[in-house]
């Protein structure tokens, strides 16, 4: 898709020209504001769609609610120019011009809108799904259009990831991957190494799988960095649940479990392009988590990196072992803030289901420093509770703690236990997509499907590039 900044939207030839309408206002549009009905009132996400009949140089006009004009943010925009291009793409046009009217800087929202609308994941379909080619925009500032391609094509990447199947995205592939994004410096740990590293619990969850572990280490180190932040992403290209093995309908997208880790590649793949004065790390346990004669087994004790001892309850609670051992693995960067994110527990999706994802910490003001980010980013975080109570469910009797607590809370509990794992001198943050990463049915901008979540948030709290 390719984007033009012209100095004026309004007179470009093309195949539909958006023009924006707020609640209790005309549209800046003579032929749209002399046709569209009293119910076409501009509320938020609200289209009407009309043929110029030669009047204009565009064959459409689509008018396009943004709701009141005090009360538009990125959300909003997000929200409403992904349901325009999903209009435009319905009618097969190719080329889409914007007049936008507001003093509000929307031209990162609006990108990073259209690019999620635009997107399909046909990589496998002979026939291919319609898609804009072009973008006009008017009164935008080119460097956030420019930010805007950088965090679009990051979104795309994590989304792509988690969408393809885990014959393709294996462990082996991820790391290739990793070792292919400019401007940062990867270090890719076997089995072998791993073993040596310590990380028992991660190694225990990998073992059943005929595909190897590559535990990735992506890092952008800059001259006098303002801090040190360290990112993980779950890594779980395939889980089974292993020896506790899942029922046939929950394995069907099990290959999105890897989405965190996605979300991590993409981030990294942006950072190494806009080079933030931050040192960041981007860390990734990857494997597949799969019954055979060689997997862990309920019972097993295993051994993280920090020699806390752990008695697997259930092998299906298998990301947090992998996580543990990455985190222990960052604490000893000697970064300041670590941000982990994980499709990691269906009890999340139960609480929160797929309007927001879960997030809990250490630390309070780091915590709401994220959820505010996300609300500026479009992405809605909401913070669980850590309580003691969460983690005595998870004592043992014969090791430092079982994998698995009860049934109930199991969000929290999940978050208290990788708390283990975390030194009191390192702020951390767990963001639990398990909810928002994978869409069964289209939700707001996105399709069916991945949808890169975290991305936009964890870039904008690194390096603020909107």
């Amino acid at each position: 898709m390719e984007i033009k900044i012209i100095e004026n939207t309004k007179d470009i030839q093309c195949d539909v020209l958006v023009v924006s309408k707020f609640e209790g206002k005309e549209t800046s549009n003579p032929l749209l504001n002399r046709f569209a009905p009293e119910t076409f009132t501009g509320k938020k996400g609200q289209t009407f769609l009309i043929h110029t009949q030669n009047e204009y140089p565009s064959t459409y006009i689509l008018g396009l609610g943004l709701g009141k004009a005090g009360a538009l943010d990125n959300s909003t925009i997000t929200e409403s120019v992904a349901k325009a291009v999903k209009k435009c793409v319905e009618i097969k046009a190719k080329s889409i011009a914007f007049d936008i009217d507001t003093n509000f800087a929307y031209e990162v929202a609006l990108v990073i809108g259209v690019s999620i609308a635009n997107y399909h994941f046909d990589k496998y379909k002979n026939k291919k799904e319609h898609r804009i080619s072009e973008i006009y925009l008017s009164n935008v500032a080119p460097e956030g259009v420019n930010a805007a391609k950088t965090i679009s094509d990051s979104i795309k990447l994590a989304r792509n990831l988690a969408n393809e199947p885990a014959a393709f995205a294996t462990p082996s592939k991820l790391a290739e991957i990793a070792q292919g994004l400019e401007g940062l410096e990867t270090v890719i740990y076997d089995e072998p190494k791993i073993r040596e590293l310590g990380m028992g619990a991660y190694l225990a969850v990998a073992q059943g799988s005929t595909q190897p572990p590559k535990f990735i280490h992506m890092k952008y180190i800059p001259q006098n960095p303002k801090k040190r932040i360290a990112i993980i992403g779950k890594g779980l290209c395939f889980d089974s649940g292993g020896l506790d093995i899942k029922p046939a309908s929950s394995m069907l997208t099990m290959k999105h479990d890897m989405s965190g880790a996605a979300a991590v590649l993409g981030v990294m793949k942006a950072i190494g392009k806009i080079r933030p004065d931050v040192e960041v790390h981007g860390i990734i346990a990857a494997c597949e988590n799969m019954p055979s004669g060689a997997s862990y087994k309920p019972g097993d004790i295993l051994t993280a990196k920090n020699g806390k001892t752990i008695e697997v309850d259930n092998t299906d609670a298998e990301g947090r072992l992998t996580l543990a051992d990455a985190l222990c693995y960052a604490c000893e960067l000697g970064v300041d803030e670590i941000i982990d994110i994980a499709t990691l527990t269906g009890a999340c999706i139960v609480a929160l289901g797929t309007a927001t994802s879960g997030i809990m910490g250490n630390n309070d003001e780091f915590v709401k420093d994220i959820i505010e980010t996300g609300k500026y980013s479009g992405e809605k975080f909401w913070q669980l509770p850590m309580w003691q109570e969460y983690r005595d469910n998870m004592d043992s009797d014969v090791a430092d703690m079982k994998n698995t607590g009860t049934r109930n809370g199991g969000a929290s509990a999940a978050g208290m236990f990788l708390k283990e794992f975390v030194t009191d001198d390192v702020k951390w943050a767990h963001l639990d997509v398990a909810g928002t990463a994978f869409m069964d049915k289209p939700y707001k901008e996105f399709i069916k499907g991945a949808t890169g979540v975290g991305v936009r948030t964890i870039l904008n709290y690194i390096a603020a590039i909107i």
